[in-house]
């Protein structure tokens, strides 16, 4: 596909994604009200069990109204996650045959469940964050937080391990691709759980050994299980391209392959 037409077809699938996420966002402004209680839930828990002052502050005239609509863009972002993954991953795969493109919807089936299910374990580790930090301050004085950076905090938490719960899936869709094969994927398998333990660690603003490793050992384990499915998926590839007489992806011929053309494919 010529240049000109992956920008047209960037603009294309960037335009859609920005309506699917005007509409999340009126949907967004619509339950503002309970999903406002939701976040504030964590600040006034805090003060509850301290017996003091910890609460979110407005600070400015237009506070208030910046606050929602930050609130209804980021319940739009959540709510038409299955629209603007669909469109990136249509973007990524053009190339595909028609039969590859029925991929699509089981890559979409997996793809929203484990950025929602990152999103839900953000959620999870935001009270602990917000008791663990809230402690710092002393007795005698009163902690009233900016309800705006307080937004941006929870907000980068729970896109941040949305978004590391979608890594699996882009590492299955370049393998069914062909642009990286499963041995490159393996070769990297320290890293990636170092990789892992690493972003746990700066993601979860707690000091705390047990948050981290509820973020960490997850996306290690999504990580081996989407080793498998390519592993899997280039030894079913290899058989069938030796069965046919043509070598391998990766230029070789084994043994076993040989063996395995000669009897017949399976």
């Amino acid at each position: 596909m010529p240049l000109r037409e992956h920008l047209r077809e960037l603009r294309r699938r960037v335009m859609l994604i920005a309506l699917g996420l005007l509409v999340g966002g009126v949907l967004g402004w619509v339950l503002y009200d309970p999903v406002f209680a939701l976040l504030q839930q964590p600040v006034l828990d805090v003060a509850e069990s301290r017996s003091t002052t910890v609460a979110l502050n407005f600070q400015g005239v237009a506070t208030s109204f910046d606050m929602q609509v930050k609130v209804s863009l980021f319940l739009g972002v959540l709510v038409s996650s299955p629209w603007w993954i669909y469109q990136l991953w249509a973007f990524v795969t053009p190339g595909l045959t028609r039969r590859e493109r029925t991929y699509a919807l089981a890559f979409l089936a997996v793809a929203v469940p484990l950025f929602l299910g990152g999103a839900a374990l953000a959620w999870w580790a935001l009270p602990n964050a917000v008791r663990l930090l809230t402690e710092f301050t002393p007795d005698d004085a009163t902690n009233l937080i900016d309800a705006q950076l307080y937004l941006s905090f929870v907000m980068r938490i729970v896109l941040a391990f949305g978004v590391a719960f979608l890594l699996p899936v882009l590492m299955v869709a370049l393998n069914f691709a062909g642009v990286v094969r499963a041995r490159t994927w393996m070769a990297g398998w320290r890293w990636a759980v170092l990789t892992a333990f690493v972003f746990a660690a700066v993601a979860t603003p707690t000091p705390d050994a047990i948050t981290m490793l509820a973020v960490a050992i997850p996306v290690s384990l999504l990580f081996f299980a989407a080793l498998g499915v390519c592993l899997l998926h280039d030894r079913r590839l290899d058989r069938r391209l030796v069965a046919q007489g043509l070598p391998r992806l990766d230029g070789t011929m084994a043994d076993d392959d040989i063996d395995d053309r000669a009897a017949g494919p399976a």
